[in-house]
């Protein structure tokens, strides 16, 4: 019902608007700038860093509902589902979702183990966000704990050309071969509504609502209304579990002079259904000898509140860039038994919290000190007041909720040197003090050589760490059939990356825009937390043992000329890893991953039908794996992804019909045979990765 409310209430936005508001802002095209890393938001053929930008118009071409399904087609990011829980994480230069820093607007998100650190990427939506920046490396001097592998940075929109500006959508997508728009039907349902208004001048407000509805897939499975009495392979559920996500924020901007204030205030509900595979024959005691059948499943909410001021301003000649956030997020959720002869819940649970977080955030940076265009410095500092606890539920804890209080501090300092026109250098070094881990120092060095008017080569240095989870702090399981047990006293992880890179581009004699560019970078880890066997046959320990190091050789090269561009990409990722387990340790050889991707957009001068393919295979990749008794080389198999997506713009551009198909080679999951079974965990012989092939059709309507 929900659904089909707030599709009527999203098509009377198409029918209570009679005429395009004027402009009354006129903006000049600018250079494409970027904020990530930078002192200043400035050219990112200027940064020193190398970012790679996926901007509004590539979202809106991949038909892209979250940042999991924007961040798929990037080389050397996986996104890793887990189908249990419905989270998706990413992974960069083969380190999970611990090791990246997930950013809005330069303040890191709230999340389950850490603020910024595996954070669910399917809880972040795309409704009003402007571009994604992406750098790969450490970048500890910038962005603190958790900034080993790399920082995804999300840009909200902030401005409008226009007086008033309305957008707005409905999506409807297959899921493989499953599809219905009914109430409790299958599929994929999006809606979503963006209202901007430039009050005055110097005010700017604007207000964004959007609803993501996934029925799941059952896939290998009966469905949750199935049973069996003989049935031994648990084959009730479905491979991917269903989700209905609610988001809405709110925005003000205030400009003036050298000033701009702006403040965002976002909310996030999440419903997330596990059918349990496990049937139970459940006797009914009421004389004849009656039974049914029952299975306890669960439901997961999530609740999420980000409030984040930034602030831009200058002191003087002096430059104020600061960040403030108050986020809080409350998971929860309730076991229920549910009868599946008589389809209805017989007995329900309590509903309990099990991921409990309250973030106070604040980072300020200052620049521009000295007002000198050869040489100049900025200060900062970053501070983080993490409180809340977790149960039982969410890791293998004792009994009690595992409260924690956690205050980082640091100040960073980093300086600017223009050598030359043509050379520039950047050292950089921050200090973290902590209540609960020892001091850390991260230090950094950039540089950038302008080689010619049209190429820039690069050299990147960084350090960066990473402050244990829950889980690797606070584990305790210890029964008859298991001891496993965390370390309150773990070390931070500790890494750096060092990074070359190159770029070029011109435009030819016959119109043709060609840039390209090659990078190479090595990443090392020290000190990696892992769970390992201390005593046989069942004791498990989680300690600072492991060694991970990675390379990465990779080439871009794009093609534009009027209304086709073309972008050719390819990397080779070699990871080693130095893992010890009793008397065993593994070979510390590289093993490699050959990635490579396409993409080609075309669009008719006169009609404007635009076409979009998207393209990227991913290679098999190798690593040693725990067994319990030694370690052994597994497999991940390789993958193809394609999508397709064709639009056409209507009424003066007021509406466009976009259709396609996504996951062309239908791939659901790939053979695996790289997960553990150590400790209490079962491993599994397939990574689910997609649920296949599914087609969308897309209204936007726009004024």
């Amino acid at each position: 019902m929900k659904k089909k409310v707030l599709s009527i209430l999203t098509m009377s936005v198409f029918l209570c608007i009679k005429a395009q508001v004027q402009d009354s802002l006129k903006q000049k095209k600018i250079e494409e700038v970027i904020i990530t890393g930078q002192y200043m938001q400035q050219s990112i053929d200027k940064s020193i860093y190398k970012v790679e930008v996926i901007d509004a118009q590539k979202i809106k071409n991949l038909a892209a509902t979250n940042v999991a399904e924007v961040l798929n087609q990037s080389l050397n990011i996986l996104i890793t589902p887990d189908t249990d829980s419905g989270n998706s994480t990413a992974n960069i230069l083969g380190l999970g979702g611990d090791y990246v820093k997930i950013l809005i607007d330069n303040i890191p998100v709230v999340g389950d183990t850490g603020l910024g650190s595996n954070i669910d990427l399917t809880k972040l939506s795309l409704n009003n966000i402007e571009r994604i920046e992406i750098v790969q490396g450490s970048m500890g001097v910038e962005y603190g704990n958790g900034a080993l592998a790399g920082v995804i940075n999300i840009i909200t929109r902030k401005n409008t050309t226009k007086k008033i500006s309305v957008r707005a959508s409905l999506q409807e997508e297959t899921v493989r071969d499953s599809y219905d728009i009914k109430k409790k039907g299958n599929g994929r349902h999006i809606q979503n509504l963006n209202v901007d208004y430039n009050l005055n001048s110097n005010w700017f407000a604007g207000i964004s609502f959007n609803h993501n509805q996934f029925m799941g897939y059952e896939g290998s499975r009966e469905g949750y209304k199935f049973f069996d009495s003989s049935d031994k392979t648990r084959t009730r559920g479905m491979d991917w579990n269903p989700k209905d996500q609610y988001d809405a924020s709110a925005i003000l901007r205030y400009t003036k002079n050298k000033t701009s204030l702006f403040y965002k205030v976002s909310y996030l509900n999440e419903k997330f259904n596990f059918y349990n595979p496990i049937v139970i024959r459940e006797p009914l005691n009421d004389g004849m000898g009656g039974v049914t059948y029952e299975s306890t499943d669960r439901e997961y909410n999530t609740e999420r509140w980000i409030h984040q001021l930034n602030v831009q301003s200058k002191l003087g000649h002096i430059n104020y860039m600061g960040d403030f956030s108050y986020q809080t997020q409350d998971r929860r959720y309730f076991d229920y038994n549910y009868d599946i002869p008589k389809r209805s819940v017989r007995t329900k649970g309590e509903e309990r919290s099990y991921y409990n977080t309250d973030v106070i955030y604040s980072r300020g940076m200052f620049s521009n000190f000295l007002d000198n265009k050869k040489f100049d410095f900025q200060l900062g500092y970053e501070l983080d007041h993490t409180n809340g606890f977790a149960a039982l539920i969410a890791g293998e804890f004792n009994s009690e909720n595992i409260n924690r209080a956690i205050f980082t501090y640091s100040n960073f300092l980093s300086a600017e040197w223009n050598v030359s026109d043509k050379f520039s250098l950047r050292p950089g070094a921050r200090f973290s003090a902590s209540n609960r881990f020892d001091n850390q120092f991260n230090y950094s060095i950039s540089t950038r050589l302008k080689t010619t008017e049209n190429s820039n080569l690069r050299a990147v240095f960084g350090t960066a760490n990473r402050y244990p989870t829950y889980d690797e702090l606070f584990t305790y399981m210890v029964n008859i059939n298991h001891d496993i047990q965390g370390d309150p006293n773990l070390n931070p992880e500790k890494g750096y990356s060092i990074s070359a890179l190159w770029d070029q581009r011109f435009t030819a004699s016959n119109d043709w825009k060609i840039s390209y560019g090659a990078n190479a970078l090595y990443l090392d880890v020290k000190d990696r937390i892992e769970m390992v066997m201390v005593k046989e046959p069942s004791t498990y320990k989680f300690m600072n043992l492991d060694k991970y190091k990675s390379m990465l050789f990779s080439a871009n090269v794009d093609f534009n000329k009027n209304q086709f561009a073309l972008g050719l990409r390819a990397s080779l990722l070699g990871t080693s890893v130095d893992m010890t387990e009793l008397e065993y340790s593994t070979p510390t050889d590289f093993y490699y991953n050959f990635q490579a991707g396409a993409s080609a957009t075309y669009r008719l001068k006169d009609i404007l039908t635009s076409f979009a393919l998207y393209y990227k295979f991913t290679g098999p990749a190798r690593r040693y794996v725990n067994t319990g008794e030694g370690f052994r080389l597994g497999t991940v198999d390789d993958f193809h992804m394609m999508d397709f997506i064709v639009s056409q713009p209507f009424w003066n551009k007021r509406l466009e019909l976009s259709v396609g198909v996504k996951n062309i080679f239908d791939v659901t999951s790939v053979n695996n045979s790289t997960a553990s079974s150590t400790g209490h965990n079962a491993g599994t012989d397939r990574l689910n990765l997609f649920y296949g092939r599914s087609y969308f059709a897309r209204l936007m309507f726009q004024f």
